[in-house]
């Protein structure tokens, strides 16, 4: 064997070194980032049930930027979805990213691998902390159709939690009632929702499958960039973005400008009820004229509140209108109220009558009427039965020229907030809140009234704080009266109020046996619960530029105005 010395080996590896860099760099130096292959695919991270198995480990997941919201001022990641989907239909194919642009900006389309803890974020599984994300590309992944309502067996949107979707169908406005606070707007398949107990066949489990709510990609409070403006009733189709999860509910964060078609137009005026009497219900929602208390906080504030109730009325322009949520200070709230619809429709109008037993609560009753048009007949009445702590105002009227009297009864029965805890005027979980019982009693005292003070044709209004379907309506119905509202006005229309999303009446007009056959009319002037409130009169977080001193948004409440034929004296 033939030995080197030792400069001779020294040569020899230096020789051989210079020959091979390529393969001694290789040795020495690290893979590339996108060399680092993927741990697990994203649906193991979201697993088949409600929360990823995975919580708490370390994965590394490639996928497509399906959605961009990486600013502070938005959600503080992005979603990323797989474009080889594992064929489970119970498992996700999307991860969100909690990864700001500042830790790697990422776009749409752009093919990640990213490196985080897989964790169940208040109910949202999704990669946080993010420790590595690599920008390996790019790709595409199409929007997977999806058709509301969810089937009952399916598992909800869980899931579809993270995924590029879109809706094909025509989803209907429900609720805005966060448009202006949140960007925040609800929308439902097969048209509105409606309260379970305003009428029959309404199934609640129904109603939150038919939901999607639709976000602005935003965490934030009062977002200086609004959604569009819309009025429920409204419908969009063909909506498109990735399905987030927050606060509780899951949310659609739009990736594509959403196109609302107004297919619930404002009206200027209400549909004509004819007749020769035409009356209203109206809540005002708390016209005070005291600072501070409710209604509005500053002066500005109460003039653009006065300028919308005005225009309301005017726009109502009834012989007598029925008020509800009226400061209870004496005449003062109900006359600078009469003053201001006096000052643009005319000196003397309108009178208002003076309760006499408008009760303790801070807001009352009040009824206004057109002395040219009506004249009251007999004493202005009230109730000083304990069970109301709104005493309704009773007064009987008759036309002008003479001829059939009818009398109103304004009322503004218990309503279902501030819940005791036991007892019958807890919520029995029934649908109909809590003071129901308070509210029977309050309507068995209404046909008490009416039958021991003989009252000729009453008409019983006002917020009754009761849906169509509810005990208060159905014992004034099997008292002997009539909701005008159920049999004029279509279905699809018979609604006064929208809370959580959903419509119902609880605004009503419910006349005699005698009276029935007096009325040719009756509508509900949607001005208000189609309205979103960032419309309204408060300065505070509505943007100056949308207030308008006309009728919508007056209120929450909308009017209900009934027409009467009544004979006798002239036309």
């Amino acid at each position: 064997m033939r030995v080197l010395s030792r400069a001779s080996l020294a040569a020899a590896v230096a020789v051989a070194l210079i020959a091979t860099p390529a393969a001694a760099q290789s040795a020495v130096q690290p893979a590339a980032p996108c060399d680092t292959p993927a741990t697990h695919r994203v649906a193991q991270v979201q697993g088949n049930g409600e929360a990823t198995p995975l919580a708490g480990q370390t994965v590394r997941v490639e996928g497509v930027v399906t959605g961009d919201f990486q600013r502070t001022d938005q959600l503080s990641g992005f979603f990323l979805q797989d474009t080889k989907p594992d064929g489970d239909p119970k498992t996700s194919e999307g991860l969100f990213a909690f990864a700001r642009e500042s830790f790697k900006d990422v776009k749409v389309g752009d093919r990640v691998l990213v490196t985080g803890r897989a964790v169940e974020f208040n109910g949202w599984t999704e990669l946080s902390p993010v420790t590595a994300v690599d920008v390996c590309g790019t790709g595409s992944v199409a929007a997977q159709p999806y058709t509301l309502p969810t089937a009952e067996s399916s598992g909800g949107l869980e899931p579809v939690e993270n995924m590029l979707l879109t809706f094909p169908q025509p989803l209907t406005v429900s609720d805005h009632y966060n448009l202006g606070r949140y960007g925040e707007v609800t929308l439902s398949s097969q048209g509105r929702l409606f309260q379970p107990t305003d009428r029959p066949g309404v199934d609640p489990a129904l109603n939150a499958r038919r939901s999607l709510l639709v976000d602005d990609g935003s965490n934030r409070e009062n977002p200086a960039t609004l959604p569009p403006i819309v009025r429920t009733g409204d419908v969009a189709a063909g909506i498109t973005g990735v399905l987030g999860y927050g606060f509780g509910k899951y949310r659609l964060q739009p990736t594509k400008q959403i196109s609302y078609k107004n297919l619930n137009p404002r009206l200027p005026k209400p549909f004509p009820v004819i007749g020769n009497v035409k009356v209203a219900s109206f809540n005002t929602l708390n016209w005070f004229t005291t600072l501070g208390s409710r209604g509005a906080t500053t002066a500005e504030e109460q003039q653009r509140q006065l300028a919308k109730l005005v225009a309301a009325l005017r726009g109502l322009d009834a012989d007598a209108v029925g008020l509800m949520e009226i400061q209870n200070n004496g005449q003062t709230a109900l006359q600078a109220l009469v003053d201001a619809v006096n000052a643009e429709v005319g000196a003397g109008t309108y009178a208002a009558l003076a309760h006499p037993y408008p009760g303790t609560d801070l807001i009352q009753v009040g009824l206004i009427y057109k002395p040219a048009k009506l004249t009251p007949v007999g004493e202005t009445k009230a109730s000083q039965d304990p069970v109301f702590s709104r005493p309704p105002l009773i007064q009987t009227f008759r036309r002008k020229s003479g001829g059939q009297p009818f009398t109103m009864i304004v009322n503004h029965l218990k309503s279902k907030g501030t819940c005791p805890s036991s007892g019958p005027d807890a919520d029995q979980g029934d649908g109909q809140g809590c003071w129901n019982a308070t509210r029977v009693a309050q309507a068995k005292a209404l046909l008490g009234l009416i039958e021991e003070q003989d009252l000729p044709n009453p008409l019983v209004l006002g917020d009754l704080n009761a849906y169509g379907e509810e005990d208060p309506i159905d014992t004034l119905e099997a008292g002997g009266l009539t909701s005008v509202t159920k049999r004029f006005v279509p279905a699809p229309q018979r609604y006064s109020y929208l809370f959580d999303g959903l419509a119902g009446e609880l605004d009503h007009a419910m006349v005699g046996r005698q009276l029935l056959k007096r009325v040719t009319g009756a509508t509900i002037w949607h001005i208000n619960s189609d309205e979103p409130r960032i419309l309204d009169y408060n300065t505070e977080y509505n943007p100056p530029g949308l207030y308008k001193p006309d009728a919508y948004r007056s209120s929450d409440h909308d009017p209900v105005i009934v027409g009467l034929t009544l004979p006798g004296g002239k036309s």
